[in-house]
């Protein structure tokens, strides 16, 4: 079962929250503090802006924490405005027990550059009750992430 508006503002923290983000049944994620693009990590607050140049790929650090119970999970889809002008994402699963801000896999597939913005909402997370709690919650690597998180995954 999807979790309806004021079920989310009553069971998901979500910090910091905003009322415009709230949808009926889901939560607009924002464009946070940091993003990596080129090998570079971009200070995304200072700056005021990233710019995905056509055919690359970046990182992007949500604005929110979110903490999930271990009966919800996530589920996260590109806002469609941002898909209508070349933005494709590839998101995880947000496991239940999640804490942390996300870091979000996204690519430019148009032939233009397109701008995301300091606090510009643009994935939507929608949650999902469990029929009973997790009994292996997530306590990942990635758990605990205040900041952009570069993949974890070893190297051979």
């Amino acid at each position: 079962m999807m979790l309806p508006d004021w079920k989310i503002r009553k069971d998901i923290l979500i910090e910091p929250f905003s009322e415009k983000s709230l949808q009926p049944a889901g939560y607009d994620l924002r464009v946070g503090e940091e993003a990596y693009l080129d090998g570079r990590l971009i200070d995304v607050e200072k700056d005021g802006n990233i710019i995905i140049p056509p055919k690359a790929h970046a990182l992007v650090l949500t604005l929110e924490r979110v903490k999930l119970p271990d009966d919800v999970m996530g589920d996260m889809k590109i806002r469609s405005s941002l898909a209508r002008e070349g933005l494709l994402g590839s998101f995880a699963w947000v496991d239940p027990g999640w804490d942390g801000n996300l870091t979000l896999a996204i690519f430019n597939s148009s032939s233009e550059p397109v701008e995301l913005t300091y606090g510009e909402r643009f994935v939507q997370i929608a949650f999902h009750h469990l029929e009973g709690p997790s009994q292996k919650p997530y306590r990942g690597n990635y758990q605990g992430s205040r900041h952009l998180a570069l993949s974890k995954r070893k190297k051979r």
